[in-house]
């Protein structure tokens, strides 16, 4: 009897400090806050508390996991919202006009790395000849006097 009552009173403090986090716009916390206080209710129903006296099948035990229940769904909830919050990072927006087929692909790309959009039946790219592969790193040398 004692056992229940420091529960329930648990429980009711917690939903009290929920209140108080949703009232200051926190309401991820304030539901897993929530989550939390639904526990020790959710026991004492079930009869876990009093666990010599074993479960009997009466409403209340059921509501006690339906109250368990509950916790954990929302506590999966926070978590989902979470992890798809403002912080994480996404996918980035594809500019205006862009064709939504197409990706940007080295110059030299093979035809694997284009995928299906890409040139077809060109035959594998040439390789570049050792001479060629500094000539831009030559060219750009040169227009700075070096």
């Amino acid at each position: 009897m004692l056992a229940e009552t420091i529960c329930c009173a648990v429980s009711a403090a917690g939903l009290g400090i929920a209140a108080v986090t949703a009232y200051r716009k926190r309401f991820l916390a304030a539901t897993r806050i929530t989550a939390y206080s639904l526990v020790p209710v959710g026991l004492v129903l079930t009869g876990m508390v009093e666990w010599v006296s074993g479960m009997v099948f009466e409403p209340t035990v059921w509501i006690g996991f339906g109250l368990l229940g509950l916790a954990w769904v929302l506590f999966m909830t926070t978590r989902a919202v979470e992890r798809r919050g403002p912080g994480r990072a996404g996918k980035a927006p594809k500019a205006a006009g862009a064709d939504p087929g197409r990706e940007a692909v080295a110059p030299d790309a093979s035809v694997p790395s284009l995928g299906a959009g890409g040139r077809r039946n060109a035959g594998p790219a040439p390789a570049a000849a050792p001479e060629d592969d500094f000539s831009d790193i030559e060219a750009i040398l040169k227009k700075h006097g070096i």
